[in-house]
């Protein structure tokens, strides 16, 4: 789902996986001086019976003012409609002739366009493209290219799909040494890259080519994917201070240049073509813009100060942008929670921002594999005591002072309704969602076994709901979490994975001022003893004692979230 590159298609046939994208090989690997044009077709999105394509054009030859690329289909494959192109077929032959306004195609130019078709049986990519008569992707001899290396700039449709995830050793080492701990230390977890300093490694720990490099070790001959947080904006996390960043506000520069640049050209390298990476695109940024600005109480000057500058967007854009070019990288935006932005001012808007974020800086849809939701929170997975579409004494759950007016009481309805909005907004309808379960299980004596009393909406909800935080404006270190479902892939509609992004065990802030030299702040919300803010609706905190700056480890809270867990730890 990659922004095409510049690539050039194997000439014999090459099968996608069950929903997979082109494999393509380099100019430089079939000497790119001798081939007269090359046709890069990729796969973007592929389910049941039906996908999308993208295709661009490179003219190695005379300049041109008008072109007609032509393919056909070894399997059962119709094209449905198209854009930049006039695009017919006949049995299984296709034909993609330039619009009015894209005949033009000099010497080295590219063009592109795309379509949605549908299939049965094998979505074989097409073996042989030519351009105006001539074969494309083959020197001038019409000598087939080279088959590319197996693994090389391919994209699934799901990535965790029959993979393996990867264990990072360091926070492996650190859940077993906690007593009960190897229980679950051999989980796979997110490698957060939160600062310039952790892409090679801070006080001597395991830097990005070293995660890269163990990645390879645990893949063997299967398929494996690795986890990274990218987390890094200007003016980071502008409506709290436990996570705010080492970049100011206005340092977009040298967050492309000193942070995204070096990720990006460690990730290319030719070395993990094999990995499946996963990117989270800046945590807790976007979402901010809507939530926490202008006239809302819930608004910070520090909020409107990246809303005004763009540079939330710009970032998100570069990253995705940049990273989108490795083929083998698989981006997903966070995108809150559901006691976030489930209710209707937020819903709708949080996409149109995102689909901002996403079209800017270079960056398109396409280079847009999915989102996350949940990430290093505590929203629980499901709620079966209550739903929305309960009443008690006349008065909907909605009412309830725990719902308040949301439309979501749980993450999975919330991310699945979340990603129908973002393909309604303009999204790739093949987009996929990951929640994080690492702290949302709310397990042990305190999680309810049935509905609450009827005798209010609110004894009814409260006496039923699983998480037990006393708002789900609760973020830091809550007292009473478990973990929550374990790591798995495809575990619903639209929900590409259950993932353990946040690490357990990891503060998410120090319950009092702690001087660091990582740009980390305090922040009431993680002092047990704060009582609140408009964006908790003043209630307590909930946040657990003696915590460290965020990122550290926290024996506590690990214990707490084993004794915790849901579904229990065996």
């Amino acid at each position: 789902m990659s922004r095409t590159r510049t690539a050039l298609l194997a000439a014999i046939a090459l099968v996608a996986g069950a929903s997979g994208t082109a494999l393509a090989v380099n100019p430089a690997d079939v000497g790119a001086a001798a081939v007269p044009c090359t046709v890069d077709y990729k796969i973007q999105n592929q389910w049941g019976t039906g996908f999308t394509a993208a295709v661009t054009i490179t003219n190695n030859g005379a300049a041109k003012s008008s072109w007609a690329v032509k393919w056909a289909y070894a399997g059962n494959q119709q094209v449905t409609s198209g854009w930049n192109a006039k695009i017919t077929q006949s049995g299984t032959a296709v034909t993609a002739a330039n619009e009015s306004y894209n005949g033009t195609l000099a010497t080295g130019g590219s063009t592109s366009f795309g379509f949605q078709g549908t299939y049965s049986g094998t979505n074989a990519i097409p073996a042989t493209f030519t351009l105006d008569g001539v074969t494309c992707n083959v020197d001038g001899g019409g000598g087939p290219t080279d088959p590319p290396d197996p693994g090389t700039g391919t994209r699934v449709d799901n990535p965790y799909s029959g993979a393996k995830v990867y264990v990072n050793p360091e926070w492996s080492a650190k859940a077993a040494a906690e007593p009960g701990g190897s229980r679950i230390s051999n989980q796979p977890t997110g490698v957060w890259l939160d600062r310039i300093a952790a892409i090679n490694g801070v006080n001597g720990g395991m830097g990005l080519r070293d995660h890269l490099d163990a990645a390879l070790t645990q893949k063997g001959s299967g398929e494996l994917v690795v986890q990274l947080v990218i987390y890094n904006l200007p003016g980071r996390d502008c409506a709290a201070l436990s996570s705010n960043g080492e970049l100011g506000p206005t340092e977009i520069d040298k967050y492309k240049t000193q942070y995204i640049d070096p990720i990006k050209a460690i990730l290319a390298d030719s070395k993990y073509a094999g990995l499946r990476i996963v990117t989270t695109i800046e945590i807790d940024s976007l979402p901010n813009l809507v939530t926490n600005t202008g006239s809302r109480v819930t608004a910070t000057p520090q909020c409107d100060v990246m809303k005004a500058n763009g540079n939330y967007q710009k970032g998100v854009g570069y990253a995705l942008n940049k990273l989108g070019d490795v083929p083998n990288v698989y981006n997903y935006i966070d995108a809150g929670h559901h006691g976030w932005i489930g209710w209707d001012d937020n819903f709708g808007p949080t996409a149109t921002l995102m689909k901002e974020a996403a079209t800017t800086e270079g960056a398109t849809v396409n280079d847009v594999h999915g989102f996350i939701t949940n990430t290093a929170n505590y929203s629980a997975l499901k709620e079966n005591n209550f739903t929305i579409n309960d009443s008690v004494a006349d008065k909907s759950v909605r009412e309830s002072k725990w719902v308040d007016w949301n439309r979501y009481v749980d993450e999975l309805s919330f991310a699945q309704a979340f990603r129908n909005q973002l393909v309604t907004t303009g999204f790739n309808s093949g987009v996929g969602m990951l929640i994080d379960t690492s702290r949302n299980g709310w397990g042990g004596s305190a999680r309810p076994t049935g509905p609450g009393a009827m005798t209010s909406v609110d004894t009814y909800v409260d006496g039923g709901r699983y998480d037990r935080r006393f708002n789900t404006g609760n973020w830091c270190n809550q007292s009473g979490a478990g973990l929550g479902e374990r790591p798995k892939a495809s575990p619903a509609a639209g929900i590409d994975a259950y993932v353990w992004m946040k690490p357990p065990g990891e503060s998410d802030g120090s319950s009092s001022a702690i001087p660091n030299d990582e740009g980390k702040g305090f922040d009431r919300m993680c002092d047990p003893t704060y009582t609140g803010n408009p964006r908790n609706n003043n209630n307590m905190s909930g946040a657990l004692p003696n915590a460290p700056v965020a990122g550290h480890w926290f024996s506590a809270q690990f214990q707490q979230l084993m004794t915790n867990a849901y579904p229990p730890l065996s």
